[in-house]
């Protein structure tokens, strides 16, 4: 597949413009840190569609997605599908991050740690 061919598909643009008009509070507080390439210069876009699905956060320099869980992906029906959805992103070469809501909360180092991370292990000095 076309990586052009996967990345914000016209046909998901009403879905991901109803998400960004309509964002979680944990989403808007971690998109506060992560705009403007506030970490490390990276560049994060919101309600980024990949093939079929619609991340919460993309960083194209890092083909990362960060996502962030609150109770509707509790169930156990829920799991299953997250799982599925992640494993088709990873066939697409894309690295996910899951962090709950809590999170960025309680502890955003955590997530800052985390993708500051993944830039060393893809880019080592």
């Amino acid at each position: 597949m076309e990586k052009d061919y996967l990345h914000n598909r016209k046909s998901l643009k009403p879905i991901r413009k109803s998400l960004r008009n309509y964002s979680t509070s944990a989403e808007a507080v971690l998109w506060t840190i992560i705009k403007n390439k506030q970490i490390e210069g990276l560049k994060f876009r919101r309600q980024h569609s990949i093939a079929n699905y619609v991340v919460d956060f993309y960083c194209p320099q890092l083909n990362l997605a960060i996502e962030l869980d609150g109770e509707f992906h509790a169930s156990y029906q829920d799991i299953i599908r997250d799982e599925k959805r992640d494993s088709s992103l990873s066939d697409c070469g894309i690295k996910i991050l899951r962090f709950e809501n809590k999170i960025v909360f309680e502890n955003p180092e955590e997530i800052i740690n985390q993708i500051k991370n993944i830039l060393n292990t893809s880019n080592p000095d």
